[in-house]
């Protein structure tokens, strides 16, 4: 069998985006017959953008994609898993964990950023080794985020966006790893012929050494497809690959994702999705399996 190299498989998702950027950017930014953006520069938190001015609804859900769209200003966004469960075996031993919500709360503070705070408030870690069962349970670690849009937020065929985060280590050790660590989430999305969309997430993280108190890169690639198939349901696939470059213990994971979105009609501001995630490698958990919510309001 011949195995492919670790660090292949993340350069090749990020050479994708970068080609496909450098590529398509010039001549989309050029394109005539796209819309003038709406201005709305004027609004702010207290003059919150009109609801007939709206975005469409536009979420970091469902998989693991970050989309470079942004909440309008003065309007809240909840995004939330009901129900999460992560299946891994290696080597005999199965480790299963369990999200019982996991929301992110966002709020437009401009045209074009928003800010973001995600914390799952119960968690259960729990892990069969050939028969002797432990369990690890509680609240999770907290997620603070900034998504600044740079080009088109309101219209256009090309999106692009920044998204820094820091994670505050809220959850005890038995669950998290009880560190201060940050990244950025550039997303990249393109339109394309027949409704289809292209997705790109270069991403870059600071993490804490598994042994001792360094530091290091942690590299994620994802692109990411999506359609609608009716006015209302849109289906979306993935490639995830990370490259955590952790000097202890280096690992690659790689998982192939398929996701569903449903907006009820007449309820432009509800979605709920599902979805699963099949891991490609030993080191990515087999399955992961998730429903959930999103819902904008005032």
């Amino acid at each position: 069998m011949v195995r492919s190299h670790p660090v292949a498989g993340a350069r090749s998702v990020w050479a994708i985006a970068a080609i496909g950027v450098l590529a398509l950017a010039p001549a989309y930014a050029a394109r005539a017959d796209d819309p003038p953006p709406t201005d709305k520069s004027a609004y702010s938190l207290l003059d919150p953008t009109p609801e007939d001015q709206l975005r469409s609804l536009c979420t970091d859900r469902p998989g693991k994609s970050t989309a470079p769209c942004t909440v309008d200003v003065g309007w809240w966004q909840l995004e939330s898993d009901i129900y999460n469960v992560t299946l891994q075996r290696v080597a005999g031993v199965a480790t299963t964990t369990q999200l019982f919500t996991n929301p992110t709360l966002k709020l437009g503070v401009t045209s074009a950023l928003d800010l973001e705070a995600a914390i799952t408030p119960f968690e259960e870690v729990s892990v069969d080794d050939h028969g002797i069962v432990t369990r690890a349970e509680g609240v999770g670690d907290l997620y603070l985020r900034a998504k600044q849009a740079l080009i088109g937020d309101d219209a256009g065929d090309i999106g692009i966006a920044i998204s820094p985060y820091i994670k505050i280590p809220t959850a005890s050790r038995s669950i998290g790893d009880g560190a201060v660590e940050e990244g950025v989430v550039a997303p990249i999305r393109l339109s394309l012929p027949h409704g289809w969309q292209l997705l790109f997430d270069p991403e870059l993280d600071l993490l804490a050494d598994s042994v001792g108190d360094g530091r290091h890169l942690n590299a994620i690639g994802l692109a990411n497809l999506s359609h609608p198939v009716s006015k209302t349901i849109t289906v979306s696939a993935e490639l995830w690959v990370a490259r955590n470059l952790d000097p202890e213990a280096p690992t690659t994971e790689v998982s192939a994702d398929v996701n569903a979105t449903w907006i009820p009609p007449r309820q432009p501001n509800l979605q709920f999705d599902a979805g699963i995630n099949f891991g490609l490698d030993r080191a990515t958990p087999g399955e992961q399996l998730f429903v959930g919510i999103s819902r904008r309001f005032r």
